[in-house]
């Protein structure tokens, strides 16, 4: 029997297991993490184009249960607080574009897959000669190694020399605990869905999370990869931070600068990578690569998408191909660069409007072009 190893549990990992697992097929997904609930997951992702991978997970009906519709709502601002777009969507519309609880959507992963497929504390050191090799000094077998580690992939080294470079962009995340009961005013204000104010080389994005949080990140864009340190922004004292992060925001209508006053003590700095657009590299027998390790991309709303397919797609085409696996990685990459070298394109499209210095009209006529 082939052994299929799978390094990394996060979203195009285990939609991998699980299609394999759908399809009777093993594999052992290895992660560094000690446990499912070693850390944190991050917000909400917008899952559009990943629910085809759910749906051949046997998953859509699960997902649906706990996707957000209201998620889908959009305002969107300039600084000096100009409503320049509102859409609030109906109760009876379709998921075309729910916003969905990373958590909680890896947890419905992570159900569906049978104990022990999931190896936790078992970080991937280096891989030789069907071999893997861990930090604890422990060892596995396999035939084919699946890269799903990441933007920061160690796997991605067997396959090629690229790695995530700076896009002049820094993000600094806060955020309101269950807003509607501690500031409701501002939890009005911010709706049900998504919250932009773009101007100046600056967006403030703020979303609500499942759990009543709304999470803020403040982006400083054409900014050096130095920015965070450079900034002032005293982020071990949060108190001082929130009110650096308002100094940074001159000429902001109050109510903003207000959401970032009324955030907890969380406050963390992003520095934003991606690899290069329509990255690719010979196929290899033995070793492939899906999600952020194959195409990290600017954070617009594709990444978690492609890594869902990437991980749907590989199992389709190793259940195809359950003799043959360099056959069913070269069939599977052939896809995928296709189709994330456009998602990708896409991605630093947006990502080049949201630089510019008048992103907020911009945006509005990508959203309504009439």
């Amino acid at each position: 029997m082939n052994r299929l190893a799978i390094v990394g549990a996060g979203m195009g990992g285990l939609a991998l297991a699980r299609v394999l697992h759908v399809h009777g097929i093993d594999a052992v997904v290895y992660e560094r993490e000690a446990s499912r609930g070693a850390r944190g997951q991050g917000g909400m992702l917008d899952i559009h184009s990943g629910q085809r991978a759910l749906r051949e997970a046997g998953l859509i009906e699960q997902f649906n249960a706990i996707a957000r519709g209201e998620g889908q709502d959009m305002r969107l601002l300039e600084p000096d607080g100009t409503l320049l777009l509102q859409e609030d969507t109906p109760d009876d519309a379709p998921l075309d574009r729910p916003e969905v609880d990373r958590a909680d959507l890896r947890d419905l992963l992570l159900d569906s897959l049978p104990d022990g497929m999931v190896r936790w504390g078992h970080a991937f050191s280096s891989a030789d000669n069907g071999l893997l090799h861990f930090a604890d000094g422990s060892s596995a077998t396999y035939d084919l190694l699946v890269g799903a580690d990441g933007a920061q992939s160690r796997v991605r080294a067997l396959l090629t020399d690229a790695r995530p470079a700076h896009i002049g962009q820094n993000v600094v995340e806060v955020g309101i605990p269950d807003i509607d009961r501690t500031h409701p005013d501002l939890a009005a204000m911010v709706g049900r869905g998504n919250y932009w104010v773009l101007g100046g080389g600056i967006s403030l994005a703020a979303q609500r999370n499942g759990d009543g949080r709304v999470r803020i990140g403040v982006s400083f864009y054409n900014t050096a990869e130095d920015w965070l340190a450079t900034s002032g922004i005293p982020f071990d004292d949060p108190a001082a931070a929130r009110a650096r992060l308002i100094e940074l925001l001159p000429g902001w209508d109050p109510r903003f600068t207000a959401l970032i006053a009324a955030c907890d003590d969380t406050v963390v700095p992003r520095s934003i990578s991606t690899l290069p657009v329509g990255l690719t590299w010979p196929s290899t027998p033995g070793v492939t690569l899906l999600g952020d390790a194959a195409h990290l991309m600017p954070p617009v709303g594709e990444g978690a998408n492609m890594a869902l397919l990437d991980g749907a797609l590989l199992a389709l085409a190793l259940a195809a191909h359950p003799d043959d696996f360099p056959a069913a990685v070269k069939e599977y990459e052939r896809e995928m660069f296709e189709r994330t070298g456009t998602a990708a394109r896409m991605s630093a499209n947006m990502q080049e409007l949201l630089m510019s210095p008048d992103a907020a009209q911009k945006l509005l006529a990508f959203f309504r072009p009439d």
